[in-house]
């Protein structure tokens, strides 16, 4: 037996061709097989694909597959197919029926194409896939990364190389921290319970003296950063050293801790500020010249 698997498709469907024999177990049978096509216009893809079943009587159930297509409409008659037995002289083929199969123009205009001109079709825009935006979502996040870390560095980069400003001021250092001391205490920023203001101002005075006069840039640094700075820059750890060490950390409880200290401490903490400036300041050079005159060089 020969059969499609429908015997009407469209143009450039694919169909499959089926050859079927049911034969005695014992039974040795030839059958022919295709090659390139079935009949004119008719192309085989792919096939013969065998399969056999045993069935319940002895008897085996041949089955070869073929899978095939057509690119011109018509309708195509495919002549029948025998298997064949030979025993001994005696040759005997059994044939399978006529097979039929209609293939279809599909039917996109009217039979009169004169009633109506068709405009030029546009190209098809097929959707994008997740699979296609997916990797131009990923380069894109890495570019921004990229140029992210790189703006850092850059930064970081800029930062480390530039030298601190060094201000010139036309007073020694001394002259003014005590004027800013004068302002401070005029201002009575304890007595007023502006206590952590206080402490605030007074330690920039005193950072801004060991930048002036020691080139220890301490407004930006901790306490400890300063005092390890100072070290550096051969500051003796004398007695001034010991004061200028009492009056950051007890500012820093004051600032940071929420200490409140008695008048008492907040007076003490300005007098120890002022003798620190006035026994680490640097002693002004005086020359007598000739006519007795004292000139500062």
């Amino acid at each position: 037996m020969a059969r499609f698997d429908t015997t009407r498709i469209l143009i450039g469907d694919q169909v499959s061709f089926s050859l079927i024999v049911d034969k005695p177990a014992g039974a040795s049978l030839f059958i022919p097989l295709y090659a390139d096509t079935l009949t004119k216009n008719v192309e085989i893809l792919s096939g013969p694909v065998t399969d056999s079943t045993v069935t319940g009587d002895g008897r085996i159930k041949l089955t070869q597959k073929y899978l095939v297509t057509s690119f011109f409409s018509g309708q195509y008659q495919i002549n029948p197919v025998y298997a064949e037995t030979k025993e001994g002289n005696i040759v005997r083929r059994f044939y399978s029926d006529y097979t039929y199969l209609e293939v279809l123009r599909v039917n996109i205009a009217p039979s009169d194409t004169t009633a109506k001109i068709f405009d030029i079709i546009q190209p098809y825009r097929a959707p994008l896939t997740d699979g296609e935006i997916l990797p131009w979502v990923l380069a894109a996040i890495i570019g921004f990364a990229l140029i992210y870390f790189l703006v850092r560095y850059l930064r970081k980069l800029k930062t480390q190389k530039r030298e601190p400003a060094i201000v010139v001021n036309p007073d020694p250092a001394h002259i003014t921290a005590f004027r800013e001391l004068e302002k401070l205490k005029g201002q009575e920023l304890w007595q007023k319970g502006e206590t952590k203001r206080y402490y605030t101002r007074l330690t920039e005075i005193l950072r801004q003296y060991l930048e002036d006069r020691f080139r220890v840039f301490s407004l930006e640094l901790t306490t400890e950063e300063t005092l390890k700075a100072l070290k550096e820059s051969g500051f003796r750890q004398d007695n001034s050293f010991v004061k200028l060490k009492g009056i950051l950390t007890h500012a820093d409880l004051v600032k940071f801790a929420k200490h409140k200290p008695p008048p008492e401490e907040n007076e003490s903490s300005f007098e120890n500020s002022w003798q620190f400036v006035d026994e680490t300041k640097e002693e002004e050079i005086v020359q007598i010249t000739e006519k007795g005159k004292e000139e500062k060089p």
